[in-house]
């Protein structure tokens, strides 16, 4: 049992981002006063999830943490694919791999911004723009390129739904950009249905992230980045503190 919690019952404790507003949420005074005799908070590995090494690279991350979520994972390989078959360049490329790395591994809520934050320091300032604007432009159609509203958001948010002001101001700020289009490219290959009998693997990608995915020596999460924490907490999702 890693960091001294031999022979304690290890208990998990969700994050409230995860629980607020729901019949889980607990406040802090019932939630510390919630262990039994023997138990304690988890800190450290889980055991239920595969032990990462001390040198975490992105394929690390993509094959121990973001494939425990096989939708997700397979939604950003397929997303990579269909762009490399279009002739895009490896930078959007990259992007398309990258765009829901939150939400397979750290936020669901404003996922674009979390994975774009996540992944800055090594790539591209183009390849984290296009991660971050891919969350306010797939809401909003562009009929140059063939991008209508997606049909699914009718089922997940209802047909009256609309999007709030500042993403609506976030959108017209992004059309204005000279990278509108890296961003909108992301969106036209971010569709929720791909062929099952189509068969891609993180290694189809490893030449594009060697190029252009600056990997620290000491791994994702140890380099004192100022992102470190969050390939942290992917490592650890489960620590109390």
């Amino acid at each position: 049992m890693p960091h001294g919690q031999h022979h304690h019952v290890r208990v998990i404790c969700p994050p409230a981002v995860a629980t607020l507003g729901t019949d889980a949420h607990l406040s802090g005074d019932r939630r510390l006063s919630s262990l039994g005799p023997g138990e304690v908070f988890m800190m450290g590995d889980n055991e239920a999830l595969p032990v990462m090494p001390e040198r975490p690279t992105l394929a690390d991350f993509f094959r121990l943490r973001l494939a425990l979520d096989p939708f997700a994972a397979r939604h950003m390989l397929h997303s990579a694919h269909r762009a490399r078959q279009q002739g895009m360049s490896e930078k959007v490329v990259l992007a398309c791999l990258l765009h829901d790395i939150s939400l397979g591994g750290l936020m669901r809520s404003q996922h674009g911004h979390w994975g774009a934050q996540l992944v800055g320091p090594y790539v591209d300032e183009e390849v984290a723009w296009a991660i971050r604007q891919h969350e306010v432009l797939r809401y909003f159609p562009d009929e140059s390129v063939g991008y209508g509203y997606p049909e699914a958001y009718v089922d997940f948010f209802g047909a009256d739904y609309r999007p709030p002001a500042h993403t609506r101001l976030a959108y017209l700020e992004a059309r204005r950009h000279r990278w509108y289009m890296s961003a909108r490219v992301v969106t036209l290959n971010d569709v929720y249905a791909f062929d099952p009998e189509e068969h891609v693997e993180f290694e189809d990608f490893e030449d594009v992230v060697g190029r252009n995915f600056r990997q620290p020596a000491q791994g994702l999460g140890f380099d004192g980045s100022p992102v470190a924490h969050m390939w942290r907490t992917m490592i650890w999702p489960n620590n109390f503190l």
